[in-house]
This record gives structure tokens, C-alpha cells and sequence, in this order.
């Protein structure tokens, strides 16, 4: 057994709204490289298997959105990255927040609440951030992080650092109108920020046929002149090579580049979302044959890199870490009452 999800015969067929687009090519990778994504991805869906967990039995509150099926994406952009690259994006964060190098005890304490959370308790699921990682943060207002991220390019190139800013939003956040006020800017500007629309096709329920006129979502720059490409989502090596080439078109100096990545999410939009708006064969489908963990662990065994005890090894490890997270934030106390007056204003020096 596969330890995505399912079987993986078959995995790369195309199909429906797991439809695999077109490729403009992929890196090749070692040994050591590909096991280091294989344990990226397992990390991020066996945390949230358990967030989910920790959401039914009541100890996360609010809203909680999950980030399986799309792993490839947050691993691939980050194996693109350079020191420093920052990270933003909307509300489906937790993956971001792990492969950035935060600690997943501080992540799952922030999602329960607690005072041991990379921001206190005070942020949760969709707001906690970390300047040490260069990851800020999980935004709740739809599309808001676009212009946030757009003002992190300025800043970059304002210094000159050679920095760039990788800022995340999904297809429904792709209909906003700030989104498009930030496009304007940064191309004016030439501002260093890749654009990277996670299109797992359903936003919040709807499929994206029936609510955007120009599905094909990287093409949403051309009016600005701003370069797309649409890439497999599923498919670690292709997200991190896309990522190579439009890093490298916005660190020369050319402006922003968009990357649209074809997913999708295995789960609701969020943890009170029953799906009813697709069909549970179309979900079942895109596990058996686009998983985009099965995959790596299919070049992983074909290539001799890796048998199923190596595999099971890996999962256990995984397990474990992520186990001691969920006990970290049990145990975490509860933030003070005062923090409540505390990171609210900056005190500039006289």
C-alpha cells in the first residue's frame, strides 16, 4: 500500500478535474533529494490527518483548512528557493509553515491556541507567521496577501538584495481586483515576486468553469505583460523547476512571473465543507492516479532508491514527529489574558 493514499497504477492517467496539463519540462533529481520531498510531502499530509483529527475532537477552534493532495507545490517551491526568498499566502498555510523550517510542535500549539505557538495563541490556523522563516503568514481575507506580497518585492528591490518574494493564492482569490492592481504594480515596478496561483479548481465550492470567464489562470497576466506558465501540481519535480525558471526571470531584473499549479485538494475547502459539489469517484480518482506522494514513491523504488522498509521507516519517523506535535499543543498552556494587549502597536524609538 501506497503511503499517499491508495494504489498507484495507473497514477499519471489523465482525467476530469485532475486533468494532468501540459509540461515545459523537469529537473532530475538524486537520491538524497528526492527522499528529502518524499519526507517534505509525508510530513505535510500526516500533520494534517492529524489537525483534522485534533479539529473533530474539538481542540481546534474556528476554522481549519487542510492542505492534502496539494504537498507538491509548497515542497517544490520551496526546494526553488533561496535564503531569504520570503513566503506568503492565504489561509491553507500549514504545508508552507512546515517546509519553511518552522518547528510542527510550534505550528500545531498555534493551531490549538496555545501559548507554545509560533504566534502565541494568538494567530491560529489561518494567521500565524514567522519573520526567522521568512514566512508571512497565513492571510484570512480573500486575495489580501497579494499586494502584501507585492510590498515584500518593493521592499527586496528597494534594498537590492536580491530577494524574491513567492506569494500564493488560489483560483478564487484569482478573481479579485487587488490582485490585479498588484499585477500593474509589480510589472511597472519590475518588482522580484512569482505569482503562484494553487488551482485546485473548486475555490470555496465552485468549480472554476463556472465561475471565471479565462480558466487557464496564468494567462491572467497578459494584459500587464507578465509571462505565465501552467504547471503539474502533482508532480514535485515539475513545481520545482518552474519555480527554478520563474526565480530566476524575476532575480535578473525582469518583474514578476505567474506560475499556475494544477491540483487539487482531497479534502473540503475547509473542515465544515462536506464536498458535495463533486463526486466521490472523481476524489477517489485523483488518488489512485495523480497522488503526488505515490508518485515520488514510484521514482523512489524504480530507480532502487528505496524498498518498503525504507519507505515504512520514513512514515514511522514522520509519525512520531508529528505525534509529539499533537501532544506539545496539548499540553501547551493557554495564552495569559494580558497578551491580549501585546503586538498591537510598534513602539518607534524617540
Amino acid at each position: 500500500m501506497a503511503r499517499g493514499q491508495t494504489g498507484a497504477a495507473g497514477r499519471r492517467k489523465a482525467n476530469g478535474a485532475g486533468e494532468q496539463p501540459a509540461q515545459t519540462g523537469k529537473t532530475q533529481s538524486g537520491k538524497d533529494e528526492l527522499l528529502k520531498y518524499y519526507r517534505d510531502m509525508l510530513l505535510i499530509r500526516r500533520f494534517e490527518e492529524r489537525a483534522g483529527q485534533l479539529y473533530g475532537m474539538g481542540l481546534i477552534g474556528g476554522f481549519c483548512h487542510l492542505y492534502i493532495g496539494q504537498e507538491a507545490i509548497a515542497v517544490g517551491v520551496e526546494a526553488a528557493k533561496r535564503p531569504g526568498d520570503q513566503i506568503i499566502t492565504g489561509y491553507r498555510d500549514h504545508g508552507h509553515m512546515l517546509v519553511s523550517g518552522m518547528d510542527p510542535k510550534e505550528v500545531m500549539a498555534e493551531l490549538t491556541g496555545r501559548a507554545g505557538g509560533s504566534s502565541r495563541g494568538k494567530g491560529g490556523s489561518m494567521h500565524m507567521f514567522s519573520t526567522e522563516a521568512a514566512f508571512y503568514g497565513g492571510h484570512g481575507i480573500v486575495g489580501a496577501q497579494v499586494p502584501l506580497g507585492t510590498g515584500l518585492a518593493l521592499a527586496d528591490s528597494y534594498r537590492g538584495d536580491g530577494k524574491v518574494s513567492f506569494t500564493f493564492f488560489g483560483d478564487g482569490a484569482a478573481n479579485q481586483g487587488q490582485v490585479y492592481e498588484a499585477f500593474n504594480m509589480a510589472e511597472l515596478w519590475k518588482l522580484p515576486v512569482v505569482y503562484v496561483i494553487e488551482n485546485n479548481q473548486y475555490a470555496m465550492g465552485t468549480a472554476i468553469q463556472r465561475s471565471s470567464a479565462e480558466t487557464r489562470l496564468h494567462k491572467r497576466g497578459v494584459s500587464f505583460n507578465i509571462p505565465g506558465e501552467e504547471v503539474d501540481g502533482m508532480d514535485v519535480l515539475a513545481v520545482k523547476a518552474a519555480t527554478e525558471k520563474a526565480a530566476a526571470h524575476a532575480r535578473a531584473g525582469n518583474g514578476p512571473f505567474i506560475l499556475e499549479m494544477k491540483t487539487y485538494r482531497y479534502r473540503g475547502h475547509s473542515m465544515s465543507d462536506p464536498a458535495k459539489y463533486r463526486t466521490r469517484e472523481e476524489v477517489d480518482e485523483v488518488r489512485k492516479t495523480r497522488d503526488p506522494i505515490d508518485h515520488v514513491e514510484e521514482m523512489l523504488e524504480k530507480n532502487g532508491w528505496a524498498d518498503e522498509a525504507t519507505l515504512k521507516a520514513i512514515d514511522a519517523e514522520v509519525k512520531k514527529i508529528v505525534a509529539d506535535a499533537a501532544e506539545f499543543a496539548r499540553t501547551s498552556p493557554e495564552p495569559e489574558p494580558s497578551e491580549l494587549y501585546t503586538d498591537v502597536y510598534t513602539e518607534l524609538p524617540a
